[in-house]
């Protein structure tokens, strides 16, 4: 979270995104592209889907920027073998971040032991094979009720996850500023992150997740915002 978000920077801003490139009918081409654009405006990173981490790695060797991509995505629902399996193949392509959907059904069923333990199989494997790899916990807030957030979250927490995450950006809704502030009340801030994804489009959206408690932004429109920053701290020629 930022002490002082009047400070910030244009490239402070950038620094806080991860560039979604999910979309199931995104070409080849556009994932390059949407690389590129990363690496051109240096975000934290790229999350792209599993099929697509070799390439970004390829296209961004050598810059900063980190990539993600995508565990048990959209529903959360395939087995916690599967989420490993997955894991492991996206740490063998080259991924250094796991985006990993909680079992949505499982947390609403009452069986916090299996949710947290799907997380922490996760969790341990990828920290085992590398030991700098952020795992996040999507949580899908727009399926859950403020009680299950919190178990969410608490979860996660004790699951060592590395951030808890608002959605996926392919449910219901999106990030509010309610749900990251209830998240990142919940949670303790020396060890668990918030990332707010789904419907930032715009500057002042992104500003307003950061405000709520945010670290990372999930986005797409990653130019747009990082222009209009630019554009708001270039002085008036008066």
């Amino acid at each position: 979270m930022f002490s002082s978000i009047d400070s910030l920077t244009p490239e402070q801003v950038a620094r806080t995104i991860d560039h979604a490139l999910l979309r199931p009918d995104m070409t080849t081409e556009e994932v390059i592209t949407g690389c590129q654009l990363c690496a051109k405006y240096q975000t934290a990173s790229v999350c792209v889907r599993p099929c697509d981490v070799a390439l970004a790695v390829s296209v961004l060797k050598g810059t900063a920027v980190q990539v993600g991509t995508v565990i048990g995505f959209p529903h959360g629902t395939t087995s916690t073998q599967a989420k490993v399996a997955e894991s492991l193949q996206a740490l063998d392509d080259g991924a250094t971040e796991l985006d990993m959907v909680l079992n949505i059904g499982r947390l609403k069923s009452g069986d916090l032991t299996f949710v947290q333990q799907d997380i922490h199989e996760v969790v341990q494997v990828a920290k085992h094979k590398l030991a700098e790899c952020c795992v996040k916990v999507i949580l899908e807030c727009s399926l859950l009720t403020d009680d299950e957030k919190v178990l969410a979250c608490k979860a996660a927490q004790d699951a060592d996850a590395d951030y808890v995450k608002t959605s996926t950006g392919f449910s219901t809704g999106g990030a509010t500023v309610a749900d990251l502030k209830l998240m990142r009340g919940c949670t303790d801030p020396e060890r668990v992150h918030v990332k707010a994804s789904g419907g930032i489009r715009t500057l002042d959206d992104l500003l307003a997740c950061l405000q709520a408690g945010a670290d990372r932004i999930g986005a797409s429109a990653t130019a747009a915002i990082v222009d209009e920053m630019r554009a708001r701290k270039v002085p008036d020629a008066a």
